[in-house]
């Protein structure tokens, strides 16, 4: 059975200018989106990073627990076994002499997977995340493909990966306005089919507002509202969360 929660607790990042983020604690369900917002610089993608253990060098993690289903979790055992990353710019996640077929492979083996049944395992997920062309794909290097095709090839290496969770770290912002609708339709159609939890890190109110059922609000390294996303759109406690509530209606001109 698939763990059902995933609980961070307390993350302090340190650099040598100080501390840039601090008592950070998130949990993420499966089967639900929980939406980390905040303007640019708040922290939330070093939290994001921070979790799977992929700070920048010069940066450490100096305080902070993860539990899975209540029970103590190694850092180093959560990045491709318990929560797989989907980045802003794909490309730099793939190995540019390396084809789209390779990297699933690698995957797969890990998991103990080859042969005939990788390749059947790689057509479903490719097919589940509406890559067609399957063997166009497979072959395809990154510079190939553009930054949608990549971002649906990350989400296909976590369901071949069968990781119970996903970061999204702002999936959408390089992307077009339909590129974008598609890549979120995906991301609810898997939430909803495979009963994938998601932490959605964005600035986007928009995305928010389709998406996410709670929503973390982060400023200056520290989390400054909790709500659900109802509540956050209707009554905005923090300055950050009305912030960039307002410039989500004058972008859009919705009313508040």
């Amino acid at each position: 059975m698939k763990h059902s929660t995933l609980e961070l607790q307390g993350l302090r990042i340190e650099g040598h200018a100080g501390v840039l983020v601090d008592d950070v604690d998130l949990q993420l369900r499966r089967g639900e989106v929980c939406a980390l917002v905040g303007s640019s610089g708040s922290g939330k993608s070093l939290s994001c990073l921070g979790l799977l253990d992929l700070l920048p060098a010069g940066l450490a993690r100096t305080q902070g627990r993860l539990l899975l289903d209540g029970q103590p979790l190694p850092a180093a055992h959560v990045r491709g076994r318990v929560a797989s990353l989907v980045l802003q710019n794909p490309r730099s996640a793939f190995n540019p002499v390396r084809n789209m077929a390779s990297h699933a492979q690698e995957t797969l083996k890990l998991r103990g997977i080859v042969g005939a049944a990788a390749r059947e395992r790689m057509a479903q997920c490719l097919e589940a995340v509406g890559l067609g062309d399957r063997e166009r794909v497979l072959q395809a290097f990154a510079f190939q493909l553009s930054g949608g095709m990549l971002q649906r090839m990350m989400i296909a290496l976590a369901l071949m990966a069968e990781t119970p969770f996903l970061l999204a770290d702002e999936p959408t912002s390089d992307l077009d306005a339909l590129s974008q609708a598609r890549f979120l339709d995906l991301l609810m159609d898997l939430v909803q089919q495979h009963g994938l939890g998601v932490l959605l890190v964005t600035h986007d109110m928009g995305v928010v507002a389709r998406c996410a059922e709670h929503v973390v609000v982060m400023d200056a390294g520290r989390i400054v509202e909790r709500q659900t996303v109802h509540g956050l759109f209707a009554r905005p406690v923090s300055v950050t969360a009305r912030t960039l509530l307002e410039a989500h209606q004058i972008l859009t001109g919705s009313q508040p």
